[in-house]
């Protein structure tokens, strides 16, 4: 009787990603919502003070994208949720 173990192989990218702990929240500028909505939107989610939410939303609008929280993917899948049901447009990094 052969018993046969199978290896299980990755590449290097599935490597990279499983070992990346930190993730990005990412938002991205849309026609749809306004410069008022995107700052309500990071200060009641994401605890940003209003000076901070309006730089956010200038950034985005600017730049196309930005950065506005970094942890698990786990936790970052949980706010982009959230932020995705006001109707912004997020994406985990």
């Amino acid at each position: 009787m052969s018993t046969e173990t199978k290896e299980e192989t990755f590449t290097l990218e599935e490597i990279l990603t499983s070992l990346k702990t930190v993730h990005r929240l990412i938002l991205w500028n849309d026609d749809v919502n306004t410069f008022d909505h995107v700052i309500y939107c990071m200060m009641k989610y994401l605890d940003y003070n209003e000076s901070q939410a309006e730089k956010i939303a200038l950034k985005v609008h600017n730049e196309g994208k930005c950065p506005v929280l970094e942890g698990s993917f786990t936790e970052m899948e949980v706010y982009r949720k959230i932020l995705q049901q006001e109707g912004l447009t997020v994406s985990v990094d």
